[in-house]
């Protein structure tokens, strides 16, 4: 037996009337946009939203019907929107930020859902599905998305026409179509807004977005942390250099700082220790615009050595690297300037010194015993220095990325028993051995190299180009870059690691790498997407100003930004104006209605004026009643003019040329008539 509450409609083949079709619509927008998060969304929201829409749309045929409105069922909404609020904070561990806002708003929208009766019910569904377009756009802003974000909007547009009219001569077609043009008719001026709107320094619509660090460096290093990056092929960051590129071998891009040690995992310091050293700032500086993909860790990259900060909120530390207050959780651009040589012009203080040949504990023995009896053989810093890097370069070491596991001794294990290592347990070895012989060490994390984009003309440096080098005090000269990896394989400093080492990516990405046609479409598609980056999404004040001074007016700054969208929004009202014309000027009267009025006219004084309801046969039987010896010519020229308004004389040019001569001329003789006296 059929439940009650299940009713199957008789034919399920019926046209959806008007309600039922906004009623859909409402469904359908809030589904597009909650499946612009589907990636980001826990998998029990996306079956929550499913099940109401799913729901909604059986009430819409009428298979079952909509929660009631007894205090039952309020009771129980009161008590799935506690549940689901509690869900998300179960999930997110957090009600703030953009990911858990979210799925609490995707979750209210679906529960909305299930209360839709009025119009008024349906655009809060709608307006919801807006909200979430919001949230997808602050989320990704990237050139693949961007048409799915234009189809949402251009629904939710159609939407809310389906919505208002609630007509069975608005279709969804229609709909479409009126959404469309009103879209269209607003890109001029949000082309006007996006250009001279003037842009405030940061990020002003940033929100956390409750990310966690998934590839990148950390602030710490232990054998094969690096290493373990390599398998990664996405981009870090891109750089487009303003000045002369310099060479492979010189590409180093400063990261996080190490400077304690413990005797197996280096680490940053989080608070400065000690003052370093002034420097002075040798060569021509090299100028980069670099683009940073999110890492959702504070440090920003660039050529080593930076010359100054390129933001407020952006610290340049005593080690010279660059540490942002917030983590980056959104790309971000901005231009710094780097010199490739530097000299301390002051020496290490004594509590530097004393920090930086710190080796606690007593892990490593036979390193720091082995860093003893190197030492004595040598007469200076420089010499030790060499001896090292000639020991790496004569006992057999090894560039691997699948090394063997060590002990907590692993500086001993590498040096002396295994040799196998990655770039990692290069540097860490040099900074202990140098520690041990009395000279300040830290090492250094980033990258090396990049990949040259040959079409945008910029470099890729992608997460696979990880490095790890060393940085050592000399007396003259202070702190001077080592690369221990550059002695054991010296190909590194010029060729990536793909080059180097094909087996260490995955299949899919060596094929691609490989294949020429493949390599050029990837670099042409990344080239699209950087121009996307670059020009749109990270449209700043400083270009608006280039923009500026491309018009002429770069020396109006705020003023010339405030009068040129004042003008442009101006422009675009008058042009609204211009193509609703129609609505708002009468249209003037063809020549068939300007003689009919005129024979109206003229009979106002005996009948009175004609009503705008009255035919023109009624409107001559009052004239005839006012003067019955008028009585045939107002009857004929009403008749006259009825079939050319209305009959088939309308449609044949000709003769309708010739009837309206005809019917002037009676109105006219009308006219004489109507001076006479009657009999």
């Amino acid at each position: 037996m059929t439940q009650p509450w299940l009713r199957m409609p008789s034919r399920w083949s019926r046209t959806l009337g008007a309600e039922q079709i906004a009623a859909t619509a409402a469904i359908a927008v809030l589904l597009l946009g909650v499946a612009l998060h589907a990636t980001s969304l826990p998998v029990w929201t996306l079956v929550a939203v499913l099940g109401c829409a799913v729901w909604r749309f059986l009430a819409v045929l009428n298979v079952v019907p909509l929660p009631g409105t007894s205090r039952t069922i309020r009771v129980a909404f009161l008590f799935a929107t506690t549940l689901a609020l509690l869900a998300v904070l179960a999930s997110f561990r957090t009600l703030n930020g953009l990911a858990a806002g979210t799925a609490l708003l995707s979750m209210m929208g679906a529960l909305k859902l299930l209360e839709t009766r009025t119009p008024r019910d349906e655009r809060v569904v709608v307006g919801v599905a807006l909200f979430l377009l919001l949230a997808a756009c602050l989320a990704d802003q990237s050139l693949t998305r961007t048409p799915f974000y234009l189809l949402h909007a251009w629904v939710s547009c159609a939407a809310l026409a389906l919505i208002a009219q609630r007509s069975s001569s608005v279709t969804p077609r229609v709909a479409l179509r009126l959404a469309g043009r009103a879209l269209l008719a607003a890109v001029p001026v949000a082309i006007v807004f996006f250009l001279f709107f003037p842009r405030v320094a940061g990020q002003f619509w940033a929100l956390p977005t409750g990310g966690t660090a998934t590839t990148g460096l950390s602030d710490e290093m232990t054998p094969g942390s690096i290493d373990r990056l390599i398998e990664h092929y996405e981009p870090a960051f891109r750089v487009r250099f303003e000045s002369a590129v310099p060479p492979p071998a010189a590409r180093y891009w400063r990261g996080p700082v190490l400077t304690s040690f413990d005797g197996y995992t280096w680490r940053r310091s989080r608070f400065a220790q000690y003052r370093d050293a002034p420097i002075e700032r040798l060569g021509t500086p090299v100028r980069q615009r670099i683009t940073l993909e999110p890492h959702h860790r504070q440090w920003w990259f660039a050529l080593d050595t930076v010359a100054a900060t390129p933001r407020q909120d952006v610290f340049l530390t005593g080690d010279h690297q660059l540490v942002s207050l917030e983590p980056v959780d959104e790309t971000v651009s901005y231009t710094v300037e780097s010199h490739l040589q530097t000299r301390a012009t002051e020496p290490l203080s004594t509590l530097g010194r004393r920090l930086l040949t710190a080796l606690p504990g007593s892990r490593n023995p036979r390193s720091r015993r082995f860093a003893a009896e190197l030492r004595a053989t040598v007469t200076d810093e420089r010499a030790f220095v060499s001896a090292m890097l000639e020991y790496f370069r004569t006992q057999g070491f090894q560039y691997s990325l699948e090394p063997p596991r060590t002990s907590a001794d692993s500086v001993d294990d590498f040096l002396f028993d295994s040799k196998l290592g990655f770039c990692g347990h290069f540097a860490s070895a040099f900074a202990t051995v140098m520690r041990a012989g009395g000279v300040p060490a830290r090492v250094v994390t980033g990258y090396l190299g990049g990949e040259w984009n040959p079409i945008g003309s910029y470099l890729i440096v992608r997460q696979s180009d990880a490095h790890a080098w060393t940085e050592v005090w000399l007396d003259g000269a202070g702190w001077t870059r080592v690369d221990p990896t550059g002695v054991v394989e010296p190909e590194r400093l010029n060729r990536g690691l793909i080059d180097l080492l094909p087996n260490a990516l995955s299949a899919q990405t060596r094929f691609l790498h490989r294949s020429p046609w493949l390599a050029r479409m990837l670099m042409s598609w990344d080239n699209v997407n950087h121009w996307w980056r670059e020009s749109m999404v990270e449209f700043d004040f400083r270009q608006q100003l280039t923009l500026l001074q491309k018009m002429g007016l770069g020396a109006t700054g705020w003023r010339g930004l405030a009068m040129l969208l004042a003008a442009g929004f101006i422009i675009w009202l008058l042009w609204i104006a211009y193509s609703l014309r129609h609505l708002m000027i009468r249209s003037r009267p063809d020549r068939l209605a300007q003689i009919w009025q005129s024979f109206c006219a003229h009979a106002a004084p005996l009948a009175g004026p004609r009503l705008a309801h009255e035919t023109a046969l009624a409107f001559a039987a009052r004239v005839r009643s006012a003067r019955p010896d008028l009585a045939n010519s107002a009857l004929d020229i009403a008749q006259h003019y009825s079939r050319l308004r209305y009959g088939q004389s309308a449609i044949e040019p000709t003769t309708s040329q010739r009837a309206l001569q005809e019917l002037d001329r009676a109105v006219r003789e009308f006219a004489v008539e109507l001076t006479r006296q009657p009999a």
